[in-house]
């Protein structure tokens, strides 16, 4: 089988193109106040050589959009509407798929909870919280909905559990990792992909918003189950105290780094936090 090109990060380009993410709602703010610039990000990383475009929803809740003053019909338009801009640009390109993406309870916290899977929720109450944006999602015209940088077993539960709960929609599921063996929660990523191993509802599981040094051993420890879908970020640090990136990713590194990805197994690649689509189109130049 082919590998699929992922594209990168739809955050970190919409601040190369402007944008002002500097808020809880994130790349979400932009389906309230320029949805033209998402679909533009959509369009270059198709154009970089990318065959899926994930959506602009990991940050795009029903709970979230009410702190704008929208409420639950305003809320689902827009939710609704990353779809349509994904798939605007997927048609504009001549093909590809569109991944929903389905961000983890921590990005609405928006306190960092996604890099450490410390909530204060328990899996039901997670269930609870992911089903509404779920049926959206789910209805809304996506190929597949994209789980992504999920940190705890909780939380994988209970996403196993609503997926299972929807025999109609398809998924990939990805963690966010400490290290090359486990979650950021401290729980073994073979242990967390294990509640999907033989759900033919699942295309992938995999890891993503993790260092690129640790994707070898992941990729080893997923090895002989579902099929792998990787994309890390960068493998720049973050200075919060002055709140900068520090270090430097060089897109033609990161492209070869993902030919062994591919060497390793995996066979869904591309980028998430400061990716770009220079990232993406080493990627597939490497892959190719």
């Amino acid at each position: 089988m082919s590998t699929i090109v992922l594209d990168g990060g739809l955050s970190t380009h919409l601040e190369t193109l402007g944008a002002d993410l500097s808020d809880e709602l994130w790349s979400a703010r932009l389906l309230l106040e320029d949805p033209a610039l998402i679909r533009r990000v959509h369009a270059d990383y198709f154009a970089a050589g990318a065959t899926v475009a994930t959506t602009a929803s990991y940050q795009a809740t029903i709970q979230g959009f009410a702190t704008r003053g929208l409420d639950v019909a305003g809320a689902e338009r827009l939710i609704r509407l990353s779809v349509e801009l994904a798939a605007q640009a997927r048609d504009e390109a001549g093909g590809g798929l569109v991944a929903a993406s389905v961000g983890p309870y921590g990005a609405f916290l928006a306190n960092g909870a996604e890099y450490t899977g410390d909530y204060d929720l328990d899996e039901d109450a997670l269930l609870d919280w992911h089903r509404p944006r779920w049926e959206i999602l789910g209805s809304a015209g996506a190929d597949l909905l994209a789980c992504e940088t999920i940190p705890s077993y909780p939380e994988a539960r209970a996403l196993a559990r609503l997926i299972a709960e929807t025999p109609s929609v398809k998924a990939w599921v990805s963690f966010s990792c400490r290290d090359a063996e486990r979650l950021n929660d401290g729980t073994p990523i073979a242990q967390a992909a294990a509640l999907f191993t033989g759900n033919p509802q699942v295309v992938a599981v995999g890891v993503n918003c993790t260092a690129p040094r640790h994707i070898p051993g992941l990729i080893a420890r997923l090895a002989g189950g579902l099929p792998v879908v990787v994309y890390p970020n960068s493998g720049e640090s973050w200075d919060a105290e002055n709140r900068r990136w520090l270090g430097l990713a060089d897109p033609v590194e990161y492209g070869q780094a993902a030919k062994e990805w591919q060497e390793a197994g995996a066979s869904m690649i591309g980028g998430c936090c400061r990716t770009t689509p220079e990232h993406i189109r080493q990627v597939h130049a490497h892959l190719s």
